[in-house]
C-alpha cells in the first residue's frame, strides 16, 4: 500500500477506455454488425474491464465509468473511430495489435494504480490491474464469439499486462518514483513485451492431454 494521496490523471483511464472501444468497433466491423452492434462492442469493451475492477474488487459506490461522462465521450469516440476506419484499419494487423497492446498497458496499470489507492495488498493490486487489463477484451472476443486472446496457448497477453503491473508498483510502491513516470514505464513494458511477442513469435508452453499431438500456433 502507498502513503498519502496516489492518483494518476484521468486521462490515462479515459485513454484506455477510447483504445480499447476501438478495438471493438473494429471486431464490429469486422463480423458486419450494425450500428447497435458496433455501439455495444464498443462499450462493452472499452468499459467491461474497468466495470469489473470498479463493481466486483473495489466496491467503492457507482463505477466511476458510468458517473463521470468523460468515459463516456471516451468510449463513444473510440466507437466512431473504429466504425469510420475499421473497413480499412482491420486489414492492417499491426494497427490493431498497436492499439490493443497500448490499451492493454494503460488499463493494467490504471487498475493496480485504484487499487493501491483504495488501500489493497501489492499482490491484490496487481491482481485487479491484469483484470483491468484483460477484462474489455476478453468479453469483446466472447460477444463475437471468438476464442479470448488469454486463452489461448502461448500468447503473451495476460503475461504482458502481469509484467508491466508489476513494474509499475515495484517503481511507484516500491522506489517511491512519481506516478507518471513509475505509469509510463509501466504502460512502455506491457507494450514492448505483448508487441515483441507477436513479432517474435515469443510463446508459453501448452499443457497437452496424455498422447495428443501437439497444438500448433
Amino acid at each position: 500500500m502507498l502513503d498519502g494521496p496516489f492518483q494518476l490523471p484521468i486521462a490515462f483511464d479515459v485513454a484506455a477506455a477510447f483504445l480499447f472501444a476501438i478495438t471493438g468497433a473494429m471486431a464490429a466491423v469486422r463480423k458486419r454488425y450494425d450500428l447497435v452492434g458496433i455501439l455495444v462492442l464498443s462499450f462493452a469493451t472499452g468499459l467491461g474491464g474497468a466495470l469489473l475492477r470498479d463493481g466486483l474488487f473495489l466496491q467503492q459506490g457507482p463505477a466511476a465509468v458510468l458517473t463521470d461522462g468523460r468515459y463516456l465521450l471516451g468510449v463513444l469516440g473510440g466507437g466512431v473511430t473504429g466504425a469510420f476506419f475499421g473497413r480499412h484499419l482491420h486489414r492492417v494487423r499491426l494497427v490493431i495489435e498497436v492499439i490493443d497492446a497500448l490499451a492493454l498497458g494503460v488499463y493494467g496499470v490504471v487498475g493496480a494504480q485504484k487499487s493501491l489507492a483504495a488501500g489493497l495488498p501489492l499482490v491484490s493490486a496487481a491482481l485487479v490491474g491484469c483484470v483491468n487489463a484483460v477484462g474489455g477484451g476478453v468479453l469483446r472476443d466472447v460477444l463475437v464469439r471468438e476464442e479470448p486472446l488469454i486463452f489461448k496457448p502461448g500468447e503473451f497477453y495476460a503475461l504482458a499486462a502481469l509484467a508491466g503491473v508489476v513494474l509499475f508498483i515495484g517503481l511507484a510502491a516500491g522506489a517511491r518514483l512519481p506516478e507518471e513516470t513509475a505509469a509510463l514505464a509501466g504502460i512502455g513494458l506491457a507494450f514492448m513485451v505483448r508487441l515483441l511477442s507477436i513479432r517474435l513469435g515469443w510463446r508459453t508452453g501448452a499443457f497437452e492431454p496424455e498422447g495428443s499431438p501437439p497444438t500448433r500456433p
